[in-house]
C-alpha cells in the first residue's frame, strides 16, 4: 500500500472518531442541560411554595396578633368599667354610711325627746291628781295636753325617722352585698377568670 493512502486512511478514521466523539457530547450536554433546567424548576417552585407558605403564616400571624391586641383592649375595657362601678359604689356606700350615722344620731336625739315629754305627761297628771283650784286644774290639763301633743309630735317624728332608718340600712346592706360583689368581679378580672355578667 502506498504510503498516500495510509496517510489518508488515518485521517480519514481520525475525522470520523471526532465526528462520533462531537455527536455524543453534544447529546450529553443536551441531556444534562434538561436535567439542570428540571432542577431548577424544582427549586424556583420549591421556594415559591416555601414563600407562600410563609406569607400565609405571616398573615395568620398577624390576623391573631391583631385578635389579641383587640381582647386586651377589651378586658382592659371591662377592667376600667368594673374599677368605675366599683368607685360608684364606694361612694355611695360611704354616702349612706354617713346618712346612716345621722340618721342614728337623730333617732337617739327623738327617743330622748320622747323620754323627757312622757315624764312631763307623768308629772303633769301626777300634779293635776293633786291640784284642788278648779283654775289651777284647766292650767294643768292645758299643759298635760300640750305636752301630750308635744309627745305624739315626737313619737311621730320618731316613727318617720325609724321608717328613714329601716330604708337606710336596707340600702346599706344592698350597697354592701354590690360592693363585695364589685370587688370579687375585679379579683375574677385581674385572674383572668369569667367574670360574672349580672347587671350592675
Amino acid at each position: 500500500m502506498k504510503p498516500t493512502t495510509i496517510i489518508l486512511s488515518l485521517v480519514s478514521a481520525a475525522l470520523a472518531g471526532v465526528a462520533i466523539v462531537c455527536v455524543v457530547t453534544e447529546n450529553d450536554t443536551r441531556t444534562e442541560l434538561a436535567k439542570v433546567q428540571d432542577e431548577t424548576r424544582e427549586q424556583v417552585r420549591a421556594a415559591r411554595d416555601k414563600q407562600t407558605a410563609s406569607e400565609r403564616k405571616a398573615a395568620e400571624a398577624e390576623v391573631k396578633v391583631k385578635a389579641a391586641e383587640k381582647a386586651a383592649e377589651a378586658a382592659a375595657a371591662k377592667v376600667a368599667a368594673a374599677a368605675d362601678a366599683h368607685k360608684k359604689t364606694d361612694e355611695d356606700y360611704a354616702a349612706t354610711k354617713d346618712a346612716l350615722a345621722k340618721n342614728a344620731t337623730k333617732i337617739a336625739e327623738l327617743e330622748k325627746a320622747r323620754s323627757e315629754s312622757a315624764a312631763r305627761v307623768n308629772e303633769l297628771t301626777a300634779e293635776v291628781a293633786k291640784l284642788r283650784d278648779g283654775s289651777e286644774v284647766r292650767e294643768a290639763n292645758a299643759k298635760s295636753k300640750k305636752a301630750e301633743a308635744d309627745l305624739e309630735v315626737a313619737s311621730a317624728a320618731l316613727r318617720e325617722a325609724n321608717s328613714k332608718m329601716a330604708e337606710i340600712e336596707k340600702t346599706f346592706a344592698t350597697l354592701t352585698e354590690e360592693n363585695n360583689r364589685l370587688k370579687a368581679r375585679s379579683r375574677e378580672i385581674g385572674s383572668g377568670s369569667t367574670p360574672d355578667h349580672r347587671p350592675l
